[in-house]
């Protein structure tokens, strides 16, 4: 029960790193992609540095979850950061949500519910993990994050195409999610020597390896807040994370599932879970018509109706 609650709350700050920054970003002008001179103006922006504090605090949870539960079992309850977002940006963005948003929310519930009964995932030992393996998963990981990028950098080139941006911020979404995907693995594979102490985690090259992804996803995830709308990069960021996180915690440490026909219930699950995710993305409280101007612009249309 400790391991849901915390990955839940784990959920709960990422979510609000989302909206933070890209309420930030929303004020650095013109759409696309962020250079490193570029994220300069955010390092002074309060709004940024709270999202930025969000995201470490995210990230402290996470790694509490991990140390008692499956990578399995914690990544997938993250995947409630896209309606806890839609929640917050009901409140910064001056929106509501409806019967459609609150149906998501449900159907992403019992579909994670299903998912998680019928796969029962646990065991699993990232000590065990031979440095062959290690090397490998790592390199397969950068790969679809590094393809995913390059994809997004041709989107934005496209010229006037005015679906270039929602493009390329869905691109560097799941290139980030991808490789919060992998910090989340790499974290693992430092506190699974907490049972040798705190210098053990300490001295693991997985904590410094998840460092040093976990800053390069943050400047990927700037790049999809600034690239397009939250509508275009949220669903990648979502789905990207959590799904890399199952496959290492099944394929590289060896965490038991049920299978025969629990795997085909979970599928359904995980099928529910994406669908929810999809129709719930569109949700236009995720769109840049309903920033905190929307109320005044509306206001001022009326008086002019009127006059």
């Amino acid at each position: 029960m400790l391991t849901y609650a915390l990955a839940l709350l784990a959920a709960c700050a990422n979510a609000a790193a989302s909206v933070l920054q890209r309420k930030a970003n929303r004020g650095l002008g013109e759409h696309g992609s962020l250079s490193v001179a570029r994220v300069a103006p955010l390092l002074r922006d309060p709004v940024w540095i709270s999202g930025f504090l969000a995201v470490i605090a995210g990230f402290v949870l996470q790694a509490a979850a991990l140390t008692v539960g499956a990578l399995a079992v914690v990544e997938p309850v993250l995947v409630f950061e896209l309606p806890l977002a839609l929640l917050l940006a009901s409140r910064v963005f001056h929106g509501r949500l409806h019967r459609r948003e609150w149906a998501c929310v449900l159907g992403m519930t019992a579909g994670l519910a299903v998912m998680l009964y019928f796969l029962a995932p646990g065991g699993g030992d990232a000590n065990r993990v031979s440095p062959y393996v290690w090397l490998t998963a790592v390199l397969l990981t950068l790969a679809v994050a590094g393809g995913t990028v390059a994809w997004g950098r041709r989107a934005e080139s496209a010229g006037d195409d005015p679906a270039a941006g929602s493009r390329a911020a869905a691109a560097f979404g799941v290139a980030a999610g991808s490789l919060f995907g992998l910090a989340a693995a790499l974290m693992k594979g430092a506190m699974s020597r907490y049972a040798d102490g705190f210098t053990a985690i300490l001295t693991a090259w997985q904590l410094y390896a998840m460092a040093v992804t976990g800053l390069v996803a943050m400047f990927l995830l700037q790049s999809a807040m600034h690239a397009g709308r939250l509508l275009a990069a949220q669903p990648g960021l979502t789905l990207s994370d959590p799904l890399l996180s199952v496959l290492w915690g099944v394929l590289v440490f060896g965490e038991d599932v049920r299978g025969g026909w629990n795997t085909a219930f979970a599928l359904l699950g995980a099928a529910l879970i994406v669908a929810s995710v999809l129709v719930l993305a569109r949700s236009p409280l995720l769109t840049v018509e309903t920033d905190e101007t929307a109320p005044r612009a509306r206001a001022e249309d009326a008086t002019a109706r009127r006059s």
